[in-house]
């Protein structure tokens, strides 16, 4: 492959000189084209080549060998933000204490974590003017730290390079640069596609946690394999191997990141600065007076399914009575909120454990509800939603799609297909077209006071639990009760049953 490389290299270098220097040596005179002997001249690139850093030259044809065909420096560049190294004032942390810790940290990491006055800055500045904001970073990485910490383990790489994720993308899966870099770990599209990750309409598998950082893992891998050292590895995730190379000719061959920072693109510049002051924030973040809380949804308390049909993330959520903002926390993946079925490939839904049982339970007759749906959908509009029906929600204050699409019996999608939203993102102010259901759940919705559930007019219905039962079966079993209204009215929080429990299944 290497010799083959080379030869069309060569043929293809011999065609375009060839080609320049045929089309210097045309004279024309009247009608008449002569060709005048010129003597060539050696090619100055080529001197210069001689002169060239020797390792920097060898990590690029490193490099160039794990990936030629694909563009090297139009990578994964991120939103941190731009660094000043001034001198901050945060007495709560000594320089001396502060140098104590760092050296305690190095020893048992393989990145350098040595002081110098700016990282020291870095750190007083991301304690005095961040703390809000690290707090929920604390909070969100207590559910992903753990998977982060199994592929990396799987990898032989250093459990810190979870860290990575926040400096990337902040811990927000479907978070999405300036120039398109999608995830926890800010992949391009090229790159993502090279290291195995799923881009299709449906599904963009750099937003999934799991098979992002498998992929991150080995990309790091192969960097690592390539540099030698973590902190240029790190610099060459962020901004592409060439301009780390490019940094250390510039620098007179320097391997150091802090001695060739400066030759670096400035967000590079200050990407190692944050990572090593994130690092030492979390691993003393008791000492600066962070909590570390238990996650509403640890990882370990989910589980997978693999989904043989076409369904929606409101599907299930009906089905499970799974909050829709829980299912696509868990399933960031999917950017419709659809998971889809497609030859070759095996797509899974995250779900918390206790309602694993309930899914499997009912998964036969969630497939049929859910394509006769599908089905239907395939009508025209007109025959599901009359004009009169129609109404406009202004969004308030503290409202999402979730519970916008409760307040008046629809679904998520449903709002988000007749608004044209591309997200879940909604604005204060914004106003929303609706169909409810129901002229009962507009008329609920249009009070004063929301509601998320439906009004059922008649007296106090009771049904008996049977064994198999769900919420969702025993919601199917009556017509206009949701998952939601049951637990509402019989003060349910979990999803557990027990054979012989009374449940109310009207609104009394």
């Amino acid at each position: 492959m290497k010799f083959r490389y080379f030869n069309i290299l060569f043929l293809f270098n011999f065609a375009i000189c060839f080609s320049q220097v045929k089309d210097s040596l045309k004279v024309t005179d009247g009608n008449k084209e002569t060709l005048k002997q010129i003597k060539t001249q050696k090619d100055s690139l080529l001197i210069q080549k001689v002169e060239d850093d020797l390792l920097a030259a060898d990590f690029d044809q490193k490099w160039l060998e794990e990936l030629y065909s694909n563009s090297l420096y139009d990578t994964i560049y991120n939103s941190v933000t731009e660094l000043t190294f001034d001198e901050v004032e945060y007495p709560e942390l000594s320089t001396e204490l502060l140098k104590s810790r760092l050296t305690e940290l190095s020893a048992k990491t393989p990145f350098n974590v040595e002081y110098n006055p700016g990282l020291e800055s870095v750190i007083k500045s991301y304690l005095k003017h961040r703390r809000e904001s690290l707090q929920k970073l604390i909070n969100l990485s207590a559910f992903y730290f753990p998977m982060f910490e199994r592929e990396l383990d799987n990898h032989d790489l250093p459990l810190e390079i979870k860290y990575l994720a926040i400096v990337e993308s902040a811990l927000k899966p479907r978070a999405k640069s300036r120039v398109g870099a999608t995830g926890l770990w800010q992949f391009m599209y090229t790159t993502g596609k090279m290291y195995g990750l799923d881009v299709s309409s449906y599904v963009d598998e750099r937003s999934d946690p799991i098979k992002s950082t498998e992929a991150a893992a080995k990309y790091l891998s192969k960097l690592y394999e390539i540099f030698g050292d973590w902190d240029l590895a790190l610099a060459a995730y962020n901004s592409g191997p060439g301009n780390v190379t490019k940094a250390i000719r510039r620098s007179g061959g320097y391997q150091n990141y802090w001695n060739i920072r400066h030759n670096l693109p400035r967000e590079t510049a200050g990407y190692l600065p944050a990572f090593l002051a994130t690092m030492y924030i979390f691993e003393y973040a008791e000492e600066h007076g962070f909590t570390k809380p238990k996650p509403e949804v640890a990882y370990f308390e989910t589980d997978t399914i693999r989904v043989k049909q076409m369904v929606t993330l409101d599907q299930i959520s009906e089905a499970t009575g799974v909050e829709i903002e829980e299912l696509q926390f868990l399933n960031p993946s999917y950017k419709l909120d659809i998971i889809p079925v497609v030859k070759g490939e095996n797509y899974t839904l995250r779900l918390p454990r206790t309602v694993i049982g309930d899914f499997v339970t009912n998964e036969e007759h969630i497939y049929a509800l859910a394509k006769a749906e599908f089905d239907k959908r395939e009508k025209p509009m007109p025959q599901f939603f009359e004009a009169d029906t129609k109404t406009t929600h202004r969004v308030r204050s503290g409202e999402f799609l979730g519970l916008i699409a409760r307040k008046y019996s629809v679904r998520v999608s449903d709002i988000k297909k007749w608004n044209g939203l591309r997200s879940n993102n909604i604005k204060i102010g914004q106003r929303l077209t609706i169909y409810p259901r129901n002229s009962k759940a507009s008329a609920i919705a249009s009070t004063s006071k929301p509601t998320t559930s439906k009004a059922v007019s008649g007296t106090s219905k009771i049904y008996t639990v049977k064994s198999g039962d769900s919420l969702w079966s025993i919601s199917q079993k009556f017509s206009g009760v949701s998952v939601q209204n049951i637990k509402d009215w019989n003060d349910i929080s979990g999803s557990k049953l027990k054979p012989g429990m009374k449940l109310k299944v009207s609104k009394s």
